[in-house]
């Protein structure tokens, strides 16, 4: 009965983890669900007011957050980042904003196509005087994009990297974490295009808990296919 109890173990380990493992998944699926249905309130609730520089910002709680503030663009130290939308390839304009609340905030004003790049381009969108910004809440991307480094020095960014930005532009004073994607809310000429965040999150763990608990019926479908291989070898002794 010792290659039968091996066995036995053996195929109880696999069972026992592939179930852990869809029962794992069957969690992750439960808390992306529900990280979604946050997401999708936050997106359609009225905005509130954009969090100060001092006010803890994190993932989980304030991405994508809608909201609102008002100020002044300094365009003249706006940063151009590469972008792929469905308008085509182009640039996301990065303008700092110099808030009545006293701080600084990167407005991602949205889209221009590689023709726009230069504000001479768009002049009519360089909208001078007191504004309000309507937008998501984004959370810094320091990494680069497009499998590029951002070069700060080189002035050539890849991803919407709030501090590296900040600190190539020389802002001064509290300067915010995050960023906003400003909304659809037309520019004067046309451009930058605003409100195409694009909010996705891969769900798969459907598919992967289901995968996990079919490989343990098969690891149990086979402990049963063994037993009685190894029964019908020992009655043939």
């Amino acid at each position: 009965m010792t290659v039968l109890i091996l066995g036995a173990v053996m195929f109880a380990v696999l069972f026992a983890g592939f179930s852990g493992l869809g029962v794992w998944q069957v969690q992750r699926l439960a808390w992306k669900q529900e990280l979604i249905r946050q997401v999708d309130a936050r997106i359609h609730a009225a905005p509130v007011a954009a969090p100060a520089p001092d006010q803890t910002i994190t993932r989980q709680a304030d991405q994508y957050r809608r909201v609102v503030v008002s100020g002044r663009f300094d365009h003249s130290r706006e940063a151009l980042v590469k972008a792929v939308t469905d308008l085509g390839p182009g640039y996301w304009v990065m303008t700092p904003l110099m808030t009545d609340r006293g701080f600084t905030l990167l407005i991602n004003r949205g889209f221009v196509p590689s023709e726009r790049q230069k504000p001479t381009d768009r002049a009519a969108g360089q909208v001078e005087g007191e504004t309000t910004v309507v937008g998501l809440l984004r959370l810094t991307e320091p990494d680069g994009g497009f499998l590029r480094a951002n070069d700060p020095a080189g002035d050539r960014w890849f991803s919407r990297d709030v501090a590296g930005i900040a600190k190539a532009r020389g802002l001064s004073g509290p300067v915010a974490s995050y960023f906003i994607d400003a909304d659809a809310t037309p520019n004067p000429g046309g451009w930058p295009r605003g409100g195409l965040t694009v909010v996705r999150f891969a769900n798969s763990h459907l598919i992967y808990a289901l995968t996990w608990f079919g490989l343990a019926l098969m690891s149990a479908a086979g402990f049963v296919l063994f037993a009685r291989e190894e029964k019908r070898r020992r009655a043939a002794r």
